[in-house]
C-alpha cells in the first residue's frame, strides 16, 4: 500500500527557478512517414502477435511495424 504524503506548510529552503529545457510538443512526437504494403504472413505468426498484443493492450500491426524497424535499423548502422 502507497504511502500518503503529507503536506505541511513549513519553509521549502532556497528555491531556484531552473530554465525549461523541455522541446514543445510538436518536437516530442517525431513522426516518420509510413507507406501501407501489403504482405502475406505465416497465420501462426500473426496469432503470435495478435496473442502477444493482447497480454500487452497494444496493436498487433504496431508489434509488427516496430520488430521491422528494429530490424532495419539494426542493418542499417552496419552496413
Amino acid at each position: 500500500m502507497k504511502s500518503k504524503t503529507k503536506y505541511t506548510d513549513e519553509p521549502m529552503g532556497k528555491l531556484r527557478v531552473i530554465k525549461d529545457f523541455l522541446p514543445p510538443p510538436d518536437q516530442l512526437v517525431l513522426k516518420e512517414e509510413n507507406v501501407k504494403v501489403t504482405i502475406s504472413l505465416k497465420k501462426s505468426s500473426i496469432d503470435f502477435f495478435k496473442e502477444e498484443a493482447k497480454k500487452h493492450h497494444t496493436s498487433y500491426q504496431k508489434m509488427i511495424r516496430q520488430v521491422v524497424d528494429w530490424y532495419s535499423a539494426h542493418y542499417q548502422k552496419n552496413a
